[in-house]
């Protein structure tokens, strides 16, 4: 016999609790009222009116209208994030990216952290741009405390970040299509990134999260191993990328699904704070490297490269070129890298005066920069990041209605999102 479950008056209790003994007598959730409840009754969200007009907009459902939920597993999403995806058939109407499933609360936490220990804690955040997520704490905490790298730990900033750039680009042509369920490219990728990994660690001692910067330079100078990796890298780049070219560039199931498929204007790209790559890939020649310089890029000669269309096709091509790019300012760096020291005398302890300091970077994803406070005490009095993942994210809901559910992680992983940015 099975026993009778009674479930109290719910007058004598809260939603939430009425909800909990429904869930453990096997109940289904009492239907909500119509009005601002309604059409959420049948998709199994959270027993509450709307918190905004974009839920509402997202979560009332049309005749014929479904919500499928997309992630947050990493395969399904290109990162963990959650889609909910408003559908009719087969065809997008409308996304929701649900984010939050990552947090850490980095930018407290460097808030309680002296400046030189920040610059760890920023390392796991994009954790495909490490070198990157370092350098712009590094030159805002040098503003603030007044001293200047030398020319030699420039160089070797430059270097190291432009390595980075490459395996950062690498991988996102091979999670391109992965997502769209091709096997072969995500292991070229992986190739040329744990070779350049390999390097980084010779001179880092790391091989993931590198802990390299240091306010007022770098922490090791570039070694004999390190440029024995790098010339032994520099002779078969090309090559490896080529390889992945042929596996992917002109393939037509490739061109196919990338072609015409989330477009994004220009004018739409700026208007939504979209930049890097992917702004690039829209036809705007914007590079914060040219825009505003920083470090030694303005001894290096390059171009802004851009790409018509702005779809998805012309955002893994900008990935390409930008690669190339990449491997040619290497050749320049290593080619001017001047002798000298590679740390300014700073202390151990740093006490900048009270001010504020500004830094934007030029990172595989985009704009990335900080905005730190001094209050003159051996911490930041208010560090704040701005990850352009997240920014790149509130195109995606312009960009999908009216294409096929089959074409979102497409246009998805276009972007190269990295979650951990994101959900900083």
């Amino acid at each position: 016999m099975t026993s009778e479950v009674k479930i109290p008056d719910p007058l004598d209790l809260d939603r939430d609790e009425e909800a909990r003994l429904r869930r453990v007598a096997g109940m289904a959730p009492e239907r909500a009222p119509a009005g601002e409840y309604a059409g959420f009754e049948s998709v199994g969200l959270p027993e509450r009116p709307p918190q905004t007009e974009r839920e509402r907009e997202v979560y009332s459902l049309e005749e014929g209208e479904m919500l499928v939920n997309m992630g947050p597993q990493h395969p399904s999403t290109h990162g963990v994030m959650r889609l909910v995806v408003k559908v009719r058939g087969e065809v997008v109407t409308d996304v929701d990216p649900v984010l939050g499933y990552l947090h850490r609360g980095i930018e407290k936490l460097c808030e309680e952290a002296t400046y030189t220990t920040v610059l760890t804690y920023v390392d796991p955040m994009d954790y495909l741009s490490s070198m990157h997520n370092e350098h712009a704490p590094a030159i805002a905490f040098e503003k603030l405390f007044g001293v200047t790298a030398p020319k030699r730990a420039e160089y070797i900033r430059a270097l190291v970040v432009e390595l980075n750039r490459v395996f950062s680009h690498s991988l996102m042509m091979g999670f391109l299509a992965l997502d769209m369920g091709g096997i072969t490219p995500i292991l070229y990728g992986f190739i040329n990134r744990d070779e350049i990994v390999d390097m980084l660690s010779a001179i880092s001692g790391q091989r993931m999260l590198f802990n390299f910067f240091r306010v007022g330079g770098v922490n090791f100078d570039a070694n004999d191993e390190f440029f024995s990796r790098l010339g032994t890298w520099r002779g078969h780049v090309l090559k490896n990328v080529e390889m992945s070219e042929r596996v992917i560039t002109d393939n037509e199931v490739f061109r196919s699904r990338t072609i015409g498929m989330g477009t994004l204007s220009g004018r739409d790209a700026i208007a939504l704070g979209v930049s890097g790559p992917n702004l690039r890939a829209s036809g705007v020649p914007f590079d914060i490297r040219k825009a505003h310089p920083y470090s030694i890029y303005p001894e290096l000669e390059f171009e802004v490269i851009t790409q018509p269309g702005g779809d998805s096709n012309a955002r893994y091509l900008q990935r390409i070129a930008e690669i190339k790019q990449s491997i040619n300012l290497i050749d320049q760096i290593v080619d001017k890298m001047p002798h000298g020291a590679v740390q300014a005398q700073v202390p151990g302890i740093i006490r900048p005066k009270p001010g504020r300091a500004y830094a934007a970077v030029e990172s595989p994803r985009g704009l990335y920069s900080v905005y730190a406070i001094s209050d003159g005490g051996p911490n930041p009095y208010r560090f704040r990041m701005r990850d352009p993942s997240f920014v790149s994210l509130q195109a995606i809901p312009k960009l999908m209605p009216g294409r096929l559910i089959a074409d979102t992680m497409a246009v998805m992983a276009s972007f190269d999102p990295v979650m951990g940015g994101v959900d900083k």
